[in-house]
């Protein structure tokens, strides 16, 4: 029996609408193309020429198209069936793709869980060190030292000191957040010298120095009638005097006790100038004689007996010593260190001994007394773990530092702990060139201490009360807790003053050289003073 002919299978609908893509896309391409030539933008002239034959002109190179780095799609795909010998339509092909689907899908949810259990990222060790962990995190307000040690001291004569430290009160006659007294954020500061009345000097980055004489008191009308409406409505702040001695940062300030009338100041803009506080005139007495020359000053001191010569530091590692009375070209500067000085102090009772303190993390003493091969003759040299920020001398012959390694050190040279005199009784023995070991400068005293002041605050020193009337040595110094701290030459913490209405760090605290005063200053330049 004769076979018909096979009826042709009907596509499917996948197939049609594939067809219908097709012709639609082939009628578009048509349709534009006609317009294009048309419009003269298109022809079917071979590649390369133009339509009468002549060569195409060469087009501007134009620069490569700045590439758009594409997100990863994570998104899992299916595998393609044609490639795998698999008729599209059947349901082995589908049932495969589903499968692979699933697949990808559960092992990308797996990938995104949150995982519950510890994990272990290496062998036990910390990661960033433990003394970075559990040191130099700043707890506003939180005291390390408060009147329950005071009370529970045994000794009598330390209870005593503690006591009457911890007793000085805040400067209530406008409140901390009202004295501002630079413009900018304060980077040294300084009582005058004279005693019958507290005068304050504040120095800020922009080169700003401000004056506050501290036994000015509120007007009490204006203060009266506060208290019964709103305490800070049209009250008068604190009379303070602004000049602006230097261009750039102000470093330093020093005022020599043979002339009151006058404050010395170095800064960042590589000058000295003296600054005549009764005609109000600011005289630039040292400068590099190149104008041009960047030599930022770090640090400004000078003899106690000699208020001719002024002893500098700078960011470049140099130390100066310089004869106002001459001119700058005889100036005498010696390279200490690679790396930048950021402070120093001369011996107060034995100027030829200088301490130093770089960013190199040494803190050295040289002896001015004995000059080789175009340097001071070095003592000796301690090396801290992290940059020592300063470097600071007492009448007893001590030098106290801080480091970012948060530790205040004090080194005896030997001696020890005893305070008195022991220290500059044994400097006096030491012979021009003495050199010492490094087992004798090693510090007696090394107290913890917060020193992470970070970008915006200024840098913590300790500062030496220079002639306490007590004899006690004592140093005082900013607090990463909003107070400042006072401790003894045995690294014994005698106060921790504070007050109401510090709202930022009080980084730059001083003592008077004579009185239990200490005044500090903020990054915000406001100014708190405890008497």
């Amino acid at each position: 029996m004769a076979r018909g002919p096979v009826p042709k299978a009907e596509p499917s609908d996948f197939e049609k609408q594939r067809l219908a893509n097709i012709a639609e896309r082939d009628a578009l391409l048509k349709k534009l193309t006609q317009e294009a030539a048309s419009a003269g933008l298109y022809s079917a002239s071979p590649k390369g020429n133009a339509p009468n034959g002549t060569k195409r002109s060469a087009k501007p190179k134009q620069p490569p198209a700045k590439r758009v780095k594409k997100e990863v799609d994570n998104t899992p795909r299916r595998t393609s069936s044609r490639i795998a010998g698999i008729q599209a339509d059947s349901e082995v092909a589908q049932e495969k793709a589903e499968k692979e689907y699933q697949a990808a899908r559960e092992l990308d949810r797996q990938k995104r869980q949150r995982q519950t259990g510890d994990l272990s990222f290496n062998d036990g060790s910390s990661l960033i060190g433990t003394d970075v962990i559990l040191k130099g995190v700043a707890t506003p307000y939180q005291r390390t030292f408060d009147e329950d040690d005071v009370k529970a001291t045994t000794d009598k004569d330390l209870k005593k000191l503690r006591e009457r430290m911890s007793s000085l009160e805040l400067w209530d006659a406008w409140d901390p957040s009202r004295i501002k007294i630079t413009p900018e954020r304060i980077y040294t500061m300084a009582f005058h010298p004279t005693t019958t009345k507290p005068i304050v000097f504040a120095a800020d980055k922009l080169g700003n120095l401000g004056i506050v004489d501290a036994s000015q008191t509120s007007p009490p009308s204006l203060k009266a009638e506060n208290d019964e409406d709103d305490p800070e409505e049209d009250e008068a702040d604190p009379e303070v005097t602004h000049i602006k001695p230097h261009t750039r940062t102000i470093s330093s300030i020093h005022t020599h006790a043979n002339k009151p009338e006058t404050v010395y100041t170095a800064a960042y803009d590589s000058s000295i100038r003296a600054t005549d506080l009764q005609k109000g005139v600011a005289v630039e007495v040292y400068g590099p004689e190149d104008k041009e020359e960047d030599e930022p000053i770090s640090g400004l001191d000078m003899s106690a007996s000699d208020p001719n010569v002024v002893y500098f530091t700078t960011l470049n590692g140099s130390f100066g010593r310089y004869d106002l009375r001459q001119s700058p070209s005889t100036v005498e500067l010696y390279q200490l260190s690679e790396k930048k000085i950021g402070g120093f102090s001369l011996n107060p009772v034995a100027p030829h001994y200088v301490a130093t303190a770089s960013l190199d993390r040494f803190m050295r003493l040289w002896d001015l007394r004995k000059i080789t091969k175009k340097l001071p003759a070095l003592v000796g040299e301690h090396e801290s773990r992290l940059s020592v920020s300063h470097a600071a001398f007492n009448t007893a012959g001590q030098v106290a530092t801080t480091s970012y390694d948060d530790t205040i050190k004090i080194h005896s040279f030997g001696v020890g702990t005893r305070s008195g005199a022991d220290a500059l009784e044994n400097m006096h023995t030491w012979k021009a060139g003495t050199t010492l070991d490094s087992d004798v400068m090693k510090p007696e005293v090394v107290v913890r201490h917060n020193n992470q002041t970070g970008r915006w605050v200024t840098i913590l020193r300790p500062i030496w009360q220079r002639y306490p009337e007590d004899n006690i040595q004592k140093l005082v110094v900013g607090n990463m807790n909003r107070f400042v701290d006072i401790f003894s030459a045995d690294g014994t913490q005698l106060a921790q003053l504070g007050g109401e209405g510090i709202t930022a760090v009080p980084a730059v605290a001083v003592f008077h050289p004579n009185k239990d005063w200490v005044a500090a200053g903020t990054a915000s330049g406001k100014l708190c003073l405890w008497m």
